[in-house]
């Protein structure tokens, strides 16, 4: 059955089919996987992440080369430095989406640009800031997403609607535990424009994810995930510890659960975490998972399944509408 379509204020703004955008996840969101995601009518996002420039440059080819759709790039705000943020805008992408950090430094080089900025946030003081600063869409993240999100931050349900409020009229898009049409259905019944979504995007051939991952994501469920700093911790990855990170079950969290701080002091026990990962006796990253993994039961296509869950989204609301009708 062909999608007719979800009109938003998402859609319009970037003259997009479908009101989806994939999450730039570093490492895992490449070029392919943004082409992909931007060929089946959605916004793909390569995921910037750290200051790897030559790993980014590869992969901004690649998006280019393989969609003339509209594309974006994602970078965290408090890694990345204005050289490899204006490296990216050189390629004139159609969005620049910055999360967790302070925005100032870079958001005036996106709006220079002449790029669309979106902006994810976790808190309602993050939201004030995404508005004062001119974001274009805000994106509004709950703690059921997988990878990292504010530490005492909201559930996607509660969390949504305020920031749909507070940010009127620009655009929202929620995100976190949406791995299927219904949760993109309910994030537009919430007000939202549209949906970024991670998790789901992973168990695509396009993810540039060792292939454990998506195994380890189609086998778990929701109550295997788990939000915690250990990992990033034992990593030593710098990540600033108000941002927890949704990992499936490690049996190195098991092991610190608790005692985080007594962990950052101990450069033993990074170490020991560092030779068990060299010696196979742990998996080499983190499986970073939503709470919705339980929707996640196949692999498939980035282009086929930006589709599919606009589909399911329209069947959802189709239902809702005869339900309600009746």
């Amino acid at each position: 059955m062909k999608s007719m379509g979800l009109q938003t204020a998402f859609t319009d703004l970037f003259s997009v089919a479908h009101p989806i955008a994939l999450a730039p996840m570093g490492g895992l969101a490449g070029g392919a996987l943004a082409a992909a995601v931007s060929e089946g009518g959605g916004l793909g996002l390569v995921g910037g992440g750290r200051e790897d420039v030559a790993w980014l440059n590869r992969e901004l080819d690649i998006v280019a080369a393989g969609t003339g759709k509209p594309w974006g790039v994602g970078f965290l705000s408090w890694a990345a430095g204005a050289a490899i943020v204006e490296q990216a805008l050189a390629r004139r992408p159609a969005a620049v989406l910055l999360s967790f950090g302070d925005l100032q430094p870079l958001a005036p080089l996106v709006h220079a640009a002449g790029a669309k900025l979106i902006v994810q946030v976790t808190d309602l003081s993050e939201a004030r800031e995404a508005i004062d600063v001119g974001a274009d869409v805000v994106v509004a993240q709950g703690t059921e997403a997988g990878g990292h999100s504010g530490g005492a931050g909201r559930s996607t349900m509660a969390f949504v609607p305020v920031v749909v409020d507070l940010a009127a009229p620009t655009p929202v898009l929620a995100a976190g535990g949406i791995a299927d049409g219904r949760g993109v259905a309910a994030a537009l019944a919430l007000g939202a424009s549209g949906a970024l979504i991670g998790t789901r995007f992973l168990v695509t051939p396009e993810a540039l994810a060792d292939p454990t991952v998506p195994k380890a994501i189609l086998d778990g469920n929701g109550e295997q995930t788990e939000r915690s700093s250990v990992l990033d911790i034992v990593r030593d990855t710098g990540w600033p510890r108000r941002y927890l990170a949704r990992t499936l079950r490690h049996p190195v969290i098991d092991q610190w659960r608790g005692r985080e701080d007594e962990l950052a002091a101990d450069s033993a026990a990074m170490l020991a975490y560092q030779q068990a990962v060299d010696g196979g006796e742990l998996p080499p990253v983190p499986v970073w998972a939503s709470e919705a993994i339980d929707l996640v039961t196949d692999l498939r296509p980035a282009a086929d399944l930006v589709g599919d869950l606009v589909r399911e989204a329209e069947a959802a609301l189709a239902r809702i509408n005869r339900d309600t009708s009746s």
